[in-house]
């Protein structure tokens, strides 16, 4: 029996670039966890919280903006917390705190990206690109928590814990399969042109 050597080729090809992608994901992700447990982000800890406290404020604001003219929610404010009247009378919150930020996110886009090979004339606008991406996906994580709460409240923890943090990563990887198809790929392929005689 022949094997599918060509078939092998293109199997290996497509796999590799994603088995990089999720080794550098988990290798950031164990990083990070130990340099804010361990280290506390030192030597950046006072620079880091402060990111933190002014990024949490801002998505804050753009979610309660959307909230407020985009859908029709009940909900009042206190603090950097949303309050969603539910059906039953009781309140129902969406505490954004300094750790709903996606800085650690916006950390595995860059370090993904400033490790995997391509053009950095790309490179330069697609990173910054893809950070406001990742924060709109992170409004998009908390409009979507507070809307949930009203049909929902007593799942808050599986949307919060599974799907939005699934969907973040996800929206990580289309980028980067993006970048993989547009810039890198496309970059290798021959050309087309015929040549003339």
């Amino acid at each position: 029996m022949k094997l599918p050597v060509d078939e092998i080729k293109k199997f290996y090809h497509a796999t590799r670039y994603v088995l990089v992608f999720f080794v550098l994901l988990l290798s950031f992700h164990f990083f990070y966890g130990w340099w804010a447990a361990a280290w506390q982000f030192y030597p950046f800890k006072t620079e880091v919280d402060n990111l933190f406290v002014f990024s949490s404020r801002i998505l804050f604001n753009q979610s309660v903006w959307i909230l407020q003219h985009v859908f029709t929610l009940d909900f009042t404010t206190e603090g950097q917390t949303i309050w969603v009247a539910l059906d039953d009378g009781r309140n129902g919150y969406v505490e954004v705190s300094p750790g709903c930020t996606s800085l650690k996110q916006w950390l595995h886009w860059l370090f993904i990206m400033i490790l995997f090979p391509g053009p950095w004339k790309h490179k330069l606008w697609y990173i910054p690109a893809g950070l406001i991406v990742i924060h709109f996906v992170n409004i998009i994580r908390i409009v979507g928590l507070s809307l949930t709460l009203k049909p929902w409240a007593t799942h808050f923890d599986f949307f919060h814990d599974y799907i939005f943090k699934t969907f973040f990563y996800f929206m990580i990887f289309v980028m980067w399969a993006l970048w993989v198809e547009i810039f890198l790929e496309r970059k290798k392929q021959p050309s087309n042109a015929s040549v003339a005689e």
